[in-house]
């Protein structure tokens, strides 16, 4: 089921307060001047995987604009279009808890997986690996859709077939907070305001590039302003990418 009862709320919002001023987030617009669109998105835990760490899992403090990507495809994709997040607002205060997670490292290939030729052996390749995690929390994504050159309708229309879907509930798939236990609920955004908090946040994950062998990383210095985290066009590639 994508969606789950949450406390009532208005239309959506286009400001943030802080303090005693009313702060406006300017998104950019697409390239159509259209504002961008927004989904609110929560669940009971969450795990965006610091790549860089190995051996055991660590959770970024935040959402991931790639683990927004993948919940946003999860809710509607095409292939005439893609994804670009500009602006997640975290809703709820940060807070971790430790897990001790089954993984096994047997791990088929695209194409042994989609033909069931291979079994895994799950038994026998079963680790423990401790992970650090996010409980309780909840986004307000922002993304822009970007048309390709395959597509056949005007930008308006994948964006409102893409509102009566999170309106409906409906997915492809069962989004999920950075790994597939943990579920992710979504529906149409409302006037909860953002987590009063500033931080650095330091170099996060931009986007994953499945297409390159091994997978390649792009990167940005990331901020927490008074609850938004905002996200540049595109990464930074890894120094001798």
């Amino acid at each position: 089921m994508a969606r789950r009862l949450r406390p009532a709320g208005g239309s959506r919002r286009t400001c943030d307060r802080r303090g005693d001023r009313v702060v406006r987030h300017n998104w950019p617009r697409s390239a159509s001047g259209a504002p961008p669109l927004a989904v609110q998105v929560w669940g009971d835990a969450a795990l965006f995987t610091r790549p860089e760490l190995k051996v055991e899992r660590v959770t970024y403090p935040v959402m991931t604009p790639s683990a927004a990507v993948g919940v946003l495809e999860s809710i509607y994709w095409k292939p005439q279009f893609r994804w670009r997040v500009v602006g997640i607002e975290v809703l709820s205060e940060i807070k971790q808890f430790t897990q001790r997670r089954n993984e096994t490292t047997d791990i088929a290939s695209l194409a042994d997986a989609a033909s069931g030729r291979r079994r895994l052996d799950t038994v026998a390749n079963r680790v423990q690996r401790n992970a650090i995690c996010l409980r309780d929390v909840a986004y307000r994504i922002h993304a822009h859709t970007e048309l390709g050159e395959t597509a056949d309708k005007p930008e308006a229309a994948y964006r409102d077939q893409f509102r009566r879907r999170v309106t409906r509930g409906s997915c492809f798939s069962q989004p999920y907070l950075g790994v597939r236990e943990f579920t992710a609920f979504f529906g149409d955004p409302d006037d909860r305001l953002a987590w009063p908090h500033t931080e650095k946040l330091g170099l996060m994950l931009h986007s994953v590039d499945h297409s390159t062998t091994p997978p390649s990383f792009t990167w940005f210095h990331a901020e927490l302003d008074v609850g938004v985290l905002h996200v540049p066009e595109r990464g930074i590639p890894a120094e001798g990418a």
